[in-house]
């Protein structure tokens, strides 16, 4: 792949840069809350719950974003469903603080898939031509066949 989608240093668009910030801001949200929600504000049971373990995949993500790795907004904007799921059915099913919680939960999480979606989309379409042939460079290098296969081959004449 070109380095304009591997390298952290490549200048990048403003919009490019919001969604990142928006991105890894919406993550740590999630985190805090997620923390917060479970072991202080409403957890399912006093002095809180094992539920704060939900955090943990959470982190993971977190060195990626902030490393600029494409492939972690993709997965990333996969794995924020569980959250929104998760929070949509507390929302609607719990009462009180914890429901509240839960709205903000669905809100932070709809942020981070806009946020991540919008990020690689736009990094894609920065990258153009560019990434276009330098992927084709590379699987001819992988699979032995031209680089152009559109292009014809020189016939021999007679």
């Amino acid at each position: 792949m070109p380095a304009a989608l591997h390298t952290p240093s490549s200048p990048a668009s403003p919009g490019v840069s919001f969604t990142r910030w928006l991105a890894v801001g919406s993550l740590l949200g999630l985190i805090v809350l997620g923390l917060a929600w479970e072991l202080w504000l409403a957890p399912l049971r006093p002095g809180g719950s094992w539920l704060v373990l939900k955090v943990l995949p959470l982190t993971l993500p977190l060195a990626g974003l902030l490393k600029n790795r494409m492939y972690t907004y993709r997965w990333l904007s996969l794995l924020v469903w569980v959250y929104f799921t998760e929070g949509a059915v507390r929302a609607t099913s719990d009462s009180g603080l914890s429901a509240a919680l839960a709205g903000i939960e669905v809100l932070l999480c709809v942020a981070l898939f806009v946020a991540c979606a919008l990020h690689v989309r736009m990094r894609l379409r920065a990258a153009g031509k560019e990434a276009v042939e330098a992927d084709k460079a590379r699987h001819a290098a992988a699979t032995g066949a031209a680089a152009d296969p559109v292009q014809p081959t020189p016939q021999v004449q007679k």
